[in-house]
């Protein structure tokens, strides 16, 4: 059984140039793939995220349910956060596409 065994570190040794670029060339690729493919997952979920704030903003209720005033409501934070939650979308949306295009350009395989 014990000839069965391959020496790992005597074949790593004996590995010529175009073995060793290809096993460096596999191994950076993959990382740089997954990273990759991540990132585009987390600007995807911040788009979610984001949006569901700006969904969250829009239900305003009033201070219980049998008040009809909206007493804490300031209409110039709501506009104002509404307007800069929209470019945030708008931004991270840019970034998905790019990102996106640019994945598939890099690895060949669509996101």
């Amino acid at each position: 059984m014990e000839k069965d065994v391959k020496p790992r570190f005597v074949d790593a040794l004996r590995r010529n140039n175009d073995q060793i670029r290809e096993d460096r060339a596999k191994t950076i690729g993959e990382d740089s793939e997954l990273i990759y493919k991540r990132r585009i997952e987390d600007i995807e979920l911040k788009i979610k995220r984001i949006a569901r704030e700006q969904e969250g903003a829009i239900d305003i209720s009033p201070l219980d349910r049998n008040s009809l005033t909206f007493a804490d409501f300031d209409p110039e934070s709501f506009v104002e956060k509404d307007i800069e939650l929209s470019l945030k979308i708008r931004n991270l949306k840019i970034q998905f596409e790019i990102a996106k295009k640019r994945y598939e350009y890099l690895f060949g395989k669509n996101y």
